[in-house]
């Protein structure tokens, strides 16, 4: 299992080019053999950057949640009481973003590496990334 960042899982779902051929590649894999991971806070933040104006996706927010849940091998991660305490105590080295700490601590949680472009998370030493 694999844990999408939110831009990633943006990317990925809507066939962007900025997403990294290695990114691409493992999140093909999963989908074929496995199973790809994705914060119930990745689905807030979409929806929060949507109605901002701030991204447009390919369809409406709801029916492109909708299309990506009839997909098999992906799983919406519930943020529990420890994942959401966790993210509060993360050891030092991480910003305060609440999604990124989320998504970190849900990781970190279920052992599972992050598909993320992002450099403070691919510097967190505590949780391993693949872009």
């Amino acid at each position: 299992m694999i844990l999408l960042d939110t831009h990633t899982l943006i990317w990925w779902f809507d066939n962007d080019p900025r997403l990294s051929v290695a990114a691409k590649r493992v999140i093909e894999t999963e989908l074929q053999t496995g199973l790809i991971g994705i914060s119930s806070f990745s689905c807030w933040e979409v929806a929060l950057l949507v109605s901002r104006r701030k991204i447009r996706l390919s369809d409406e927010i709801r029916a492109w949640l909708g299309a990506l849940e009839a997909l098999n091998p992906v799983r919406f991660i519930p943020v529990d009481n420890n994942i959401a305490v966790t993210s509060i105590y993360l050891p030092l080295g991480l910003n305060n973003d609440p999604a990124d700490r989320i998504i970190v601590a849900t990781a970190m949680q279920l052992n599972i590496p992050i598909v993320t472009t992002d450099a403070q998370i691919r510097a967190y030493p505590h949780v391993q990334t693949i872009w």
